[in-house]
Protein backbone atom coordinates (compact mmCIF):
# COMPACT_ATOMS: atom_id res chain seq x y z
CA UNK A 1 0.00 0.00 0.00
CA UNK A 2 2.71 2.76 0.83
CA UNK A 3 4.37 1.38 -2.76
CA UNK A 4 1.31 3.25 -4.35
CA UNK A 5 0.58 6.15 -2.36
CA UNK A 6 4.81 6.87 -2.42
CA UNK A 7 4.92 6.03 -5.83
CA UNK A 8 1.74 8.44 -6.86
CA UNK A 9 3.10 11.24 -4.72
CA UNK A 10 6.40 10.85 -7.48
CA UNK A 11 4.70 10.32 -9.97
CA UNK A 12 6.64 12.25 -12.63
CA UNK A 13 8.62 9.29 -13.07
CA UNK A 14 11.17 6.63 -13.48
CA UNK A 15 10.56 6.67 -17.07
CA UNK A 16 7.36 7.60 -19.08
CA UNK A 17 5.55 6.15 -22.24
CA UNK A 18 6.06 2.86 -23.45
CA UNK A 19 3.04 2.72 -25.98
CA UNK A 20 1.08 4.95 -28.81
CA UNK A 21 -2.59 5.09 -28.38
CA UNK A 22 -5.47 7.19 -29.40
CA UNK A 23 -5.15 8.34 -25.66
CA UNK A 24 -1.71 8.68 -25.27
CA UNK A 25 1.33 11.07 -25.44
CA UNK A 26 3.53 11.12 -28.32
CA UNK A 27 6.29 9.06 -28.00
CA UNK A 28 9.60 10.78 -27.45
CA UNK A 29 12.47 8.73 -29.23
CA UNK A 30 14.95 8.94 -26.28
CA UNK A 31 12.52 8.31 -23.67
CA UNK A 32 13.37 5.05 -22.11
CA UNK A 33 17.17 6.14 -22.47
CA UNK A 34 19.59 6.18 -19.64
CA UNK A 35 21.59 9.13 -18.94
CA UNK A 36 24.54 8.06 -20.72
CA UNK A 37 22.13 6.75 -24.37
CA UNK A 38 20.63 9.79 -24.30
CA UNK A 39 23.83 12.13 -24.65
CA UNK A 40 25.01 9.42 -27.27
CA UNK A 41 21.35 9.80 -28.99
CA UNK A 42 22.15 13.71 -29.07
CA UNK A 43 25.73 12.75 -30.46
CA UNK A 44 27.65 14.40 -27.94
CA UNK A 45 31.03 12.63 -26.68
CA UNK A 46 30.58 11.14 -23.51
CA UNK A 47 33.33 9.40 -20.47
CA UNK A 48 32.05 7.57 -17.42
CA UNK A 49 33.85 7.54 -14.65
CA UNK A 50 33.82 5.84 -11.01
CA UNK A 51 34.95 7.53 -8.01
CA UNK A 52 35.26 5.42 -4.87
CA UNK A 53 34.65 7.31 -1.68
CA UNK A 54 36.93 7.18 1.79
CA UNK A 55 33.78 5.34 3.06
CA UNK A 56 33.66 2.39 -0.51
CA UNK A 57 31.05 3.78 -1.88
CA UNK A 58 31.48 3.58 -5.68
CA UNK A 59 30.31 6.73 -7.97
CA UNK A 60 29.23 7.39 -11.59
CA UNK A 61 30.69 10.70 -12.68
CA UNK A 62 29.07 11.51 -16.19
CA UNK A 63 31.33 13.81 -18.56
CA UNK A 64 30.44 15.78 -21.81
CA UNK A 65 33.99 16.69 -22.68
CA UNK A 66 32.91 19.00 -25.44
CA UNK A 67 35.55 19.83 -28.05
CA UNK A 68 39.24 18.10 -28.48
CA UNK A 69 41.33 21.18 -28.16
CA UNK A 70 42.19 23.95 -26.02
CA UNK A 71 41.50 24.06 -22.08
CA UNK A 72 37.90 24.24 -21.52
CA UNK A 73 35.94 25.59 -18.10
CA UNK A 74 35.39 22.79 -15.95
CA UNK A 75 31.85 22.78 -14.33
CA UNK A 76 30.36 20.30 -12.25
CA UNK A 77 26.50 19.33 -12.12
CA UNK A 78 24.71 17.98 -8.65
CA UNK A 79 21.08 16.93 -9.20
CA UNK A 80 18.72 17.37 -6.21
CA UNK A 81 17.13 14.28 -4.05
CA UNK A 82 15.47 11.58 -5.79
CA UNK A 83 16.99 12.66 -9.09
CA UNK A 84 20.13 11.78 -10.92
CA UNK A 85 22.56 13.16 -14.55
CA UNK A 86 18.78 12.85 -15.99
CA UNK A 87 17.98 16.11 -14.35
CA UNK A 88 20.43 18.14 -16.78
CA UNK A 89 20.03 15.93 -20.22
CA UNK A 90 16.20 15.88 -19.78
CA UNK A 91 14.69 18.34 -22.31
CA UNK A 92 16.29 19.01 -26.45
CA UNK A 93 19.62 19.81 -26.30
CA UNK A 94 18.87 23.62 -26.70
CA UNK A 95 16.84 23.53 -23.51
CA UNK A 96 19.09 20.97 -21.54
CA UNK A 97 21.91 23.04 -18.95
CA UNK A 98 24.28 20.22 -19.90
CA UNK A 99 24.15 20.80 -23.51
CA UNK A 100 24.23 23.86 -23.37
CA UNK A 101 26.89 24.48 -21.21
CA UNK A 102 28.75 21.61 -23.40
CA UNK A 103 27.69 23.51 -26.65
CA UNK A 104 29.32 27.07 -24.97
CA UNK A 105 32.58 25.36 -24.62
CA UNK A 106 32.80 23.81 -21.09
CA UNK A 107 33.94 20.41 -20.11
CA UNK A 108 31.20 18.97 -18.28
CA UNK A 109 30.88 16.54 -15.24
CA UNK A 110 27.53 15.47 -13.67
CA UNK A 111 27.48 14.29 -10.15
CA UNK A 112 25.48 11.16 -9.14
CA UNK A 113 24.53 10.93 -4.95
CA UNK A 114 24.92 7.31 -3.72
CA UNK A 115 22.46 5.37 -3.83
CA UNK A 116 20.91 6.16 -7.08
CA UNK A 117 19.92 4.74 -10.50
CA UNK A 118 24.04 5.36 -11.58
CA UNK A 119 25.75 5.34 -8.07
CA UNK A 120 24.94 1.93 -6.81
CA UNK A 121 27.45 0.20 -6.15
CA UNK A 122 30.56 -0.76 -2.91
CA UNK A 123 33.69 -2.14 -2.70
CA UNK A 124 32.08 -4.52 -0.10
CA UNK A 125 28.38 -4.08 0.70
CA UNK A 126 25.74 -5.07 -1.61
CA UNK A 127 22.34 -2.84 -2.39
CA UNK A 128 20.32 -5.18 -0.73
CA UNK A 129 21.79 -5.24 2.61
CA UNK A 130 20.22 -2.13 4.90
CA UNK A 131 24.17 -1.61 5.64
CA UNK A 132 24.57 -0.28 2.33
CA UNK A 133 21.60 2.53 2.61
CA UNK A 134 22.63 3.84 5.88
CA UNK A 135 23.39 6.78 4.80
CA UNK A 136 22.02 10.43 4.81
CA UNK A 137 23.31 14.03 3.70
CA UNK A 138 26.55 13.57 6.38
CA UNK A 139 28.14 11.38 4.10
CA UNK A 140 27.07 12.90 0.67
CA UNK A 141 28.85 16.04 2.26
CA UNK A 142 31.75 13.99 4.20
CA UNK A 143 32.50 11.52 1.34
CA UNK A 144 30.52 11.98 -1.82
CA UNK A 145 30.94 16.05 -2.55
CA UNK A 146 35.46 15.68 -1.83
CA UNK A 147 35.15 12.35 -3.90
CA UNK A 148 33.87 13.57 -6.83
CA UNK A 149 35.29 17.04 -7.00
CA UNK A 150 39.30 15.99 -5.94
CA UNK A 151 38.75 13.29 -8.77
CA UNK A 152 37.66 16.31 -11.50
CA UNK A 153 40.45 18.28 -10.05
CA UNK A 154 43.17 15.91 -10.60
CA UNK A 155 41.66 15.19 -14.34
CA UNK A 156 41.02 18.26 -15.15
CA UNK A 157 44.24 20.17 -13.89
CA UNK A 158 41.51 23.25 -13.13
CA UNK A 159 39.15 24.67 -10.21
CA UNK A 160 35.67 24.05 -10.88
CA UNK A 161 32.65 25.75 -11.12
CA UNK A 162 29.74 24.40 -9.39
CA UNK A 163 25.90 24.06 -10.33
CA UNK A 164 23.37 22.68 -7.44
CA UNK A 165 19.77 21.87 -7.95
CA UNK A 166 18.17 22.12 -4.66
CA UNK A 167 20.01 19.12 -2.37
CA UNK A 168 22.75 19.48 -4.49
CA UNK A 169 23.13 23.28 -3.30
CA UNK A 170 22.54 22.37 0.74
CA UNK A 171 25.38 19.66 -0.04
CA UNK A 172 27.68 22.78 -1.75
CA UNK A 173 26.53 24.78 1.41
CA UNK A 174 27.72 22.46 3.64
CA UNK A 175 30.87 21.15 1.85
CA UNK A 176 32.46 24.19 1.21
CA UNK A 177 31.40 25.52 4.99
CA UNK A 178 32.74 22.23 6.43
CA UNK A 179 36.09 21.73 3.89
CA UNK A 180 37.94 24.47 3.81
CA UNK A 181 40.60 22.73 1.09
CA UNK A 182 37.65 21.68 -0.96
CA UNK A 183 36.23 25.21 -1.00
CA UNK A 184 39.51 26.09 -2.47
CA UNK A 185 39.00 24.08 -5.13
CA UNK A 186 35.63 25.95 -6.05
CA UNK A 187 36.04 28.76 -8.52
CA UNK A 188 32.05 29.96 -7.92
CA UNK A 189 28.80 28.33 -6.84
CA UNK A 190 25.43 28.98 -9.26
CA UNK A 191 22.27 27.43 -7.02
CA UNK A 192 19.50 27.00 -8.24
CA UNK A 193 16.13 26.46 -6.03
CA UNK A 194 18.48 26.63 -3.34
CA UNK A 195 17.53 25.80 0.59
CA UNK A 196 18.81 25.42 4.14
CA UNK A 197 15.83 25.50 5.44
CA UNK A 198 12.22 23.13 5.17
CA UNK A 199 10.36 25.24 7.63
CA UNK A 200 8.22 27.11 5.37
CA UNK A 201 8.15 24.43 2.68
CA UNK A 202 4.35 24.28 1.29
CA UNK A 203 4.30 21.25 -0.38
CA UNK A 204 1.77 19.19 0.80
CA UNK A 205 2.53 15.40 0.41
CA UNK A 206 5.96 16.54 1.76
CA UNK A 207 4.61 18.18 4.37
CA UNK A 208 2.46 15.22 5.37
CA UNK A 209 5.40 12.89 5.46
CA UNK A 210 7.44 14.82 7.43
CA UNK A 211 4.80 15.16 10.75
CA UNK A 212 5.22 11.72 10.49
CA UNK A 213 7.03 10.55 13.69
CA UNK A 214 10.84 9.34 12.90
CA UNK A 215 9.79 6.13 14.70
CA UNK A 216 6.69 5.48 12.67
CA UNK A 217 8.68 6.92 9.61
CA UNK A 218 11.47 4.34 9.68
CA UNK A 219 8.88 1.63 9.82
CA UNK A 220 6.75 2.72 6.82
CA UNK A 221 9.90 3.44 4.66
CA UNK A 222 11.87 0.58 5.73
CA UNK A 223 15.82 -0.05 6.13
CA UNK A 224 16.73 0.51 2.22
CA UNK A 225 16.08 2.27 -0.84
CA UNK A 226 13.26 4.24 -1.33
CA UNK A 227 11.28 4.47 -4.42
CA UNK A 228 13.29 1.52 -5.89
CA UNK A 229 12.46 0.95 -9.69
CA UNK A 230 9.53 -1.75 -9.34
CA UNK A 231 7.08 -3.24 -12.26
CA UNK A 232 4.28 -1.09 -10.07
CA UNK A 233 6.03 2.16 -10.10
CA UNK A 234 6.59 1.58 -13.66
CA UNK A 235 2.92 1.10 -14.18
CA UNK A 236 1.67 3.72 -13.00
CA UNK A 237 3.85 6.38 -14.74
CA UNK A 238 3.77 4.32 -18.61
CA UNK A 239 0.65 3.16 -18.34
CA UNK A 240 -1.45 5.03 -16.23
CA UNK A 241 -0.54 8.34 -16.31
CA UNK A 242 0.66 8.92 -19.83
CA UNK A 243 -3.29 8.65 -20.59
CA UNK A 244 -4.58 12.01 -21.77
CA UNK A 245 -7.25 11.86 -19.49
CA UNK A 246 -5.64 10.31 -15.89
CA UNK A 247 -2.76 12.82 -16.42
CA UNK A 248 -4.63 15.71 -15.80
CA UNK A 249 -4.77 13.74 -12.03
CA UNK A 250 -0.94 12.96 -12.25
CA UNK A 251 -0.44 16.70 -12.79
CA UNK A 252 -2.33 17.72 -9.51
CA UNK A 253 -0.51 16.02 -7.65
CA UNK A 254 2.86 17.13 -8.99
CA UNK A 255 1.09 20.76 -8.62
CA UNK A 256 0.63 19.77 -4.51
CA UNK A 257 4.53 18.45 -4.69
CA UNK A 258 6.55 20.83 -6.44
CA UNK A 259 4.43 23.75 -7.70
CA UNK A 260 3.29 23.61 -11.28
CA UNK A 261 2.58 25.20 -14.44
CA UNK A 262 2.27 22.70 -17.68
CA UNK A 263 2.44 25.52 -20.05
CA UNK A 264 6.16 26.64 -19.39
CA UNK A 265 6.81 22.57 -18.60
CA UNK A 266 8.92 19.97 -20.66
CA UNK A 267 8.74 17.25 -18.26
CA UNK A 268 10.22 13.94 -18.90
CA UNK A 269 11.47 12.33 -16.02
CA UNK A 270 13.56 12.88 -12.67
CA UNK A 271 13.11 10.68 -9.88
CA UNK A 272 16.19 8.47 -8.77
CA UNK A 273 16.81 6.46 -5.78
CA UNK A 274 17.63 7.20 -2.68
CA UNK A 275 17.76 5.90 0.94
CA UNK A 276 15.10 5.91 3.16
CA UNK A 277 17.95 7.01 5.98
CA UNK A 278 17.91 10.82 4.25
CA UNK A 279 13.56 11.45 3.89
CA UNK A 280 14.08 10.53 7.90
CA UNK A 281 16.89 12.79 8.14
CA UNK A 282 14.38 15.59 6.46
CA UNK A 283 11.78 14.75 8.42
CA UNK A 284 13.55 15.81 11.19
CA UNK A 285 15.25 19.09 10.20
CA UNK A 286 11.16 19.78 9.36
CA UNK A 287 9.52 18.56 12.48
CA UNK A 288 12.27 19.60 14.98
CA UNK A 289 15.47 21.53 13.72
CA UNK A 290 14.02 23.98 10.65
CA UNK A 291 16.51 26.54 10.61
CA UNK A 292 19.45 24.40 11.42
CA UNK A 293 19.86 21.90 8.56
CA UNK A 294 23.49 23.46 8.01
CA UNK A 295 24.02 21.98 11.98
CA UNK A 296 27.05 24.19 13.75
CA UNK A 297 28.75 25.38 10.55
CA UNK A 298 30.17 28.64 9.91
CA UNK A 299 30.01 30.15 6.71
CA UNK A 300 33.10 31.90 7.18
CA UNK A 301 34.51 29.75 4.96
CA UNK A 302 31.92 28.82 2.14
CA UNK A 303 31.91 33.01 2.22
CA UNK A 304 35.36 32.94 0.33
CA UNK A 305 33.31 31.01 -2.77
CA UNK A 306 31.45 33.41 -4.69
CA UNK A 307 27.77 32.38 -5.06
CA UNK A 308 24.72 33.52 -7.17
CA UNK A 309 20.86 32.35 -6.55
CA UNK A 310 18.25 31.42 -8.48
CA UNK A 311 14.90 31.26 -6.20
CA UNK A 312 11.13 30.76 -7.80
CA UNK A 313 8.12 32.86 -6.25
CA UNK A 314 6.06 29.98 -6.49
CA UNK A 315 8.12 27.25 -5.24
CA UNK A 316 6.27 24.97 -2.93
CA UNK A 317 10.16 22.83 -1.85
CA UNK A 318 12.27 25.92 -1.56
CA UNK A 319 9.84 28.14 -0.47
CA UNK A 320 10.42 32.14 -0.85
CA UNK A 321 10.84 32.17 3.14
CA UNK A 322 13.03 29.91 3.84
CA UNK A 323 15.57 31.16 0.94
CA UNK A 324 15.01 34.22 3.13
CA UNK A 325 16.73 32.71 5.70
CA UNK A 326 19.99 31.93 3.47
CA UNK A 327 20.53 34.79 1.89
CA UNK A 328 22.01 37.05 4.85
CA UNK A 329 24.08 34.38 5.54
CA UNK A 330 26.38 34.61 2.22
CA UNK A 331 28.03 37.69 2.45
CA UNK A 332 29.98 36.77 -0.88
CA UNK A 333 26.47 36.81 -2.56
CA UNK A 334 27.56 37.82 -5.97
CA UNK A 335 23.78 37.72 -7.54
CA UNK A 336 20.36 36.80 -6.37
CA UNK A 337 17.55 36.65 -8.93
CA UNK A 338 13.73 36.04 -7.53
CA UNK A 339 11.79 34.31 -10.52
CA UNK A 340 7.92 35.19 -9.75
CA UNK A 341 6.52 32.46 -11.78
CA UNK A 342 8.95 29.54 -11.25
CA UNK A 343 8.29 26.56 -9.48
CA UNK A 344 10.94 23.68 -8.38
CA UNK A 345 11.08 22.01 -11.24
CA UNK A 346 11.27 24.70 -13.99
CA UNK A 347 14.85 25.24 -12.67
CA UNK A 348 14.99 21.76 -14.96
CA UNK A 349 12.42 21.57 -17.10
CA UNK A 350 11.30 24.99 -18.05
CA UNK A 351 10.91 25.75 -21.55
CA UNK A 352 12.52 29.30 -20.87
CA UNK A 353 15.15 28.39 -18.23
CA UNK A 354 18.18 29.27 -21.18
CA UNK A 355 17.12 32.67 -21.26
CA UNK A 356 15.87 33.31 -17.53
CA UNK A 357 19.07 30.99 -16.52
CA UNK A 358 21.49 29.08 -17.71
CA UNK A 359 22.45 31.84 -20.72
CA UNK A 360 23.43 34.17 -17.28
CA UNK A 361 25.38 31.36 -15.77
CA UNK A 362 27.48 31.01 -18.83
CA UNK A 363 28.08 34.69 -19.26
CA UNK A 364 29.26 35.21 -15.08
CA UNK A 365 31.70 32.69 -15.62
CA UNK A 366 32.75 34.30 -18.61
CA UNK A 367 33.74 37.24 -16.47
CA UNK A 368 35.05 35.89 -13.90
CA UNK A 369 39.19 36.12 -14.02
Amino acid sequence: MWTFIMAAFVILALGTEYYSHVLRTTLNPEVLLNASQIILYWKYPLEEHEVETADSYILTLHRIPYGRTGQRPVIFLQHGLLSSTVSWISNLPNSSLAFILADAGFDVWMGNSRGNTYSRKHATLSTNSKEYWAFSFDEMVRYDRPASIDYIVKKTGQKIYYVGHSQGTLLGFLAFSTLPQLAQKVKASYALAPGISLKYGRSLPFRLLFMIRQSVLKLLLGDKDFLPETVITKFLVTDICNNKIISIICDKIIFELYGFEPKNLNMVRCVSFSSSQMLVTCSFYVRDNPYDILFSCSLSVFTQVPTALWSGQKDLVTNPEDVAILVPQIPNLIYHKILPTYNHLDFLFSLNAPQKIYNEIIEMIKKTP
